[in-house]
């Protein structure tokens, strides 16, 4: 979700750094703790070593599974961050989003290609023709966002600040032209997700909530993944979420959050468990058909940060020469995440950190060239030469 004129510097393909925040980055930096034992340990420790107040991750690999955690779930607590604990997933909500459009296509109640005016007429506010798959695959030209925030200290006090899908349209499309024409170009478009959502309403009847639920969490078991969306409070959190907001080095905490400016692109929250649950199903081929997940899975190469996108998931290409990673990322105030997998899911990982905006930027190359590396390559293949960079999901 774009943060305005406030951020001052942009690396390429990484997250945005707020000017403030290597001034003050040690007054998150908790102490480590217990000595790391395992290649996973280590890699946690090393994100929480670059500025991360807490660092969770679940690994799959062959059937088994690791847990490790490094830094603290509170700070001052002293207290590790949960495993099982649940967390703001960002834009991990686009993957559920996009299995329930296609799961619709594949129960003939809509096509990939029908313009998405046939279903909403009237709600975007352009003459071109634009289609339920480039809406998926960030291809129609939509602007992003809202503005969401105009100053750090507005993702503070505008948190509970409530808004409708139909508004945050109406609020990102009046007056604002398309960035291209649809089917030219690629820009990640929450708005576009927000559409997509509505159109699982339209369709469906019922809401995005009760359509997730029913067709993923409650067959697959997720018994901690939700659509909050009005309910500000996480429960059972892995870790609080925190960001550097003020000049006064203070971290400020927060966890709780009105989610409904992020409905249908950014809402989810779920726990490491029950995102490495959902991503084996949908690549192992129990939540869509194959015609449907093959056309998930047809990528543009390389438009996100280096990353390829199909529809409304990732393909991160190895940095260490094995199968390429599939899965999706997220970025929320006091939460980064990942969750990425090889195809045939042999290996997996969902990780986080407690922190995002104002993360070090060495703290989000770690999530990928420590973590993710650590967990899924395997450790017999050569050592990674490409050097991942994270791409700007908000």
């Amino acid at each position: 979700m774009p943060i305005a004129k406030w951020a001052t510097k942009k690396i390429r393909g990484t997250a945005v750094v707020l000017g403030l925040c290597t001034a003050v980055t040690t007054g998150l930096t908790p102490p480590l703790h217990a000595e790391p034992h395992s290649p996973l340990d280590i890699a946690v420790e090393a994100v929480v070593t670059a500025g991360a107040p807490g660092v969770y991750a679940v690994a799959e690999s062959g059937g088994d599974s690791e847990h490790a955690a490094a830094g603290v779930a509170r700070l001052g607590s002293g207290r590790s961050p949960d495993t099982d604990g649940r967390f703001r997933a960002g834009s991990v909500t686009k993957t559920f989003v996009a299995t329930v459009v296609l799961q619709l296509v594949a129960e003939g109640r809509i096509r990939l290609d029908d313009p998405v005016n046939d279903h909403l007429p009237g709600l975007l506010p352009y003459t071109e023709p634009i289609t339920i798959r480039q809406l998926l695959g960030h291809t129609s030209g939509l602007p992003r966002d809202i503005p969401h925030w105009n100053s750090p200290e507005e993702i503070d006090t505008r948190r509970w600040e409530v808004f409708t899908p139909a508004q945050l349209v109406r609020e990102a499309t009046q007056g604002v032209p398309l960035l291209f024409p649809p089917d030219t170009s690629f820009s990640y478009s929450n708005i576009g997700y927000t559409v997509l959502g509505m159109l699982v309403e339209r369709v469906t009847g019922r809401s995005l909530a009760t359509e997730v639920t029913r067709r993923i969490s409650a067959p697959l078991g997720l018994r901690d993944t939700t659509l909050p969306t009005y309910q500000p409070f996480l429960l059972r959190p892995a870790a609080r979420g925190y960001e550097q907001l003020r000049a006064d080095g203070a971290p400020t905490d927060v966890t709780t959050y009105v989610m409904s400016r992020v409905w249908g692109s950014g809402n989810l929250v779920s726990s490491a468990r029950d995102l490495n649950r959902f991503f084996d199903a949908l690549l192992e081929g129990r939540l869509l058909p194959e015609e449907q997940l093959t056309e998930m899975k047809t990528v543009r190469p390389g438009v996100l940060g280096g990353i390829d996108y199909g529809l409304g998931i990732m393909s991160v290409p190895s940095p260490c020469g094995g199968p390429d990673w599939w899965g999706h990322g997220g970025d929320w105030p006091g939460y980064n995440t990942w969750s990425l997998h090889t195809e045939d899911t042999e290996r997996q990982l969902t990780a986080g950190m407690s922190i995002d905006l104002t993360a070090p930027v060495e703290a989000h190359s770690a999530m990928l060239n420590a973590v993710a590396v650590t967990a899924l390559c395997d450790s017999s293949a050569p050592h990674a030469t490409t050097v991942l960079e994270k791409p700007d999901l908000r």
